[in-house]
């Protein structure tokens, strides 16, 4: 049984956590949300107010709760799994720093299946070479905080890592007036209704093109890469960790929950 605390229970994933939590060997022991609601387990309205011990303390809120955050690990030495995304260079440089102290799991996508895109992306940006345009189209709900999401970054750092050439990553061609030059990633966001989040890479050349698509159906898909995270975190001392590290134990331990 791995103990844990949520911070952001009351909010969408939260809830996902929260259901999912008993078929994942998991027990949510505590909760914080600003905006309390009814759960089974105690809430709070802050953190510093938890008096619960956990064996690892998930997050999904917002990037700004970094330093929240970084106080409790400092003072409990909870491992943490940050599956916010939106951090600035800022926040992820101090969340690293932690790391030396702390066992901290970050990822800005919980799920296997775009794990497993990216590696796919990393292969034919390898293979192609400069002879491809790269780019990444995401899409969320309207209620979405930023953009583009940390899910599309990862994509195009991961291909950034295996393309030959420099490269750089371009949101807005508004003000731009020319042709497209090569060496360049491209990513459009979309928001709108309930989309729950779709990434589509596509690798554009003269008489072809290679796109790879992944689909959320249901944050239900999230919550279970969070818990699985927990799941690995549990005894952690230190390190910085991502579902990379995760998916490779699962391979070299078959019996891992994965």
């Amino acid at each position: 049984m791995t103990d844990i605390i949520l911070n952001g229970a009351c909010g969408k994933m939260g809830r996902a956590i929260g259901e999912a939590s008993a078929s994942y060997g998991a027990r949510i022991v505590a909760g914080v949300d600003r905006f309390m609601g009814n759960c089974t387990f105690p809430l709070y309205n802050k953190l510093e107010n938890v008096t619960e011990v956990a064996d690892v303390l998930v997050d999904f809120t917002v990037h700004t709760a970094t330093p929240e955050l970084i106080a409790y690990a400092k003072r409990t030495g909870t491992p943490m799994v940050i599956a916010t995304t939106g951090h600035t260079k800022e926040e992820m440089e101090a969340l690293k720093e932690l790391s030396k102290e702390v066992a901290i799991f970050h990822s800005g996508n919980m799920s296997v299946g775009i794990n497993l895109l990216i590696s796919l992306c990393k292969s034919v940006a390898a293979s192609m070479g400069d002879k491809a345009d790269i780019e990444i189209i995401e899409k969320h709900h309207n209620q979405k905080l930023d953009a583009p999401s940390g899910t599309a970054l990862m994509i195009a750092n991961a291909i950034r890592e295996a393309h030959p050439e420099e490269t750089e990553i371009i949101y807005d061609r508004t003000a731009r007036r020319s042709a497209r030059p090569k060496h360049e990633i491209g990513i459009s966001a979309i928001r709108g209704g309930n989309i729950v989040g779709e990434h589509e890479v596509m690798f554009c050349m003269g008489n072809e093109i290679v796109t790879i698509k992944h689909s959320a159906i249901g944050r239900a898909l999230f919550a279970e890469g969070a818990l699985r995270a927990a799941e690995f975190m549990k005894g952690k001392t230190s390190g910085f960790y991502s579902m990379e590290d995760l998916l490779k134990e699962a391979v070299e331990k078959p019996t891992a929950n994965v």
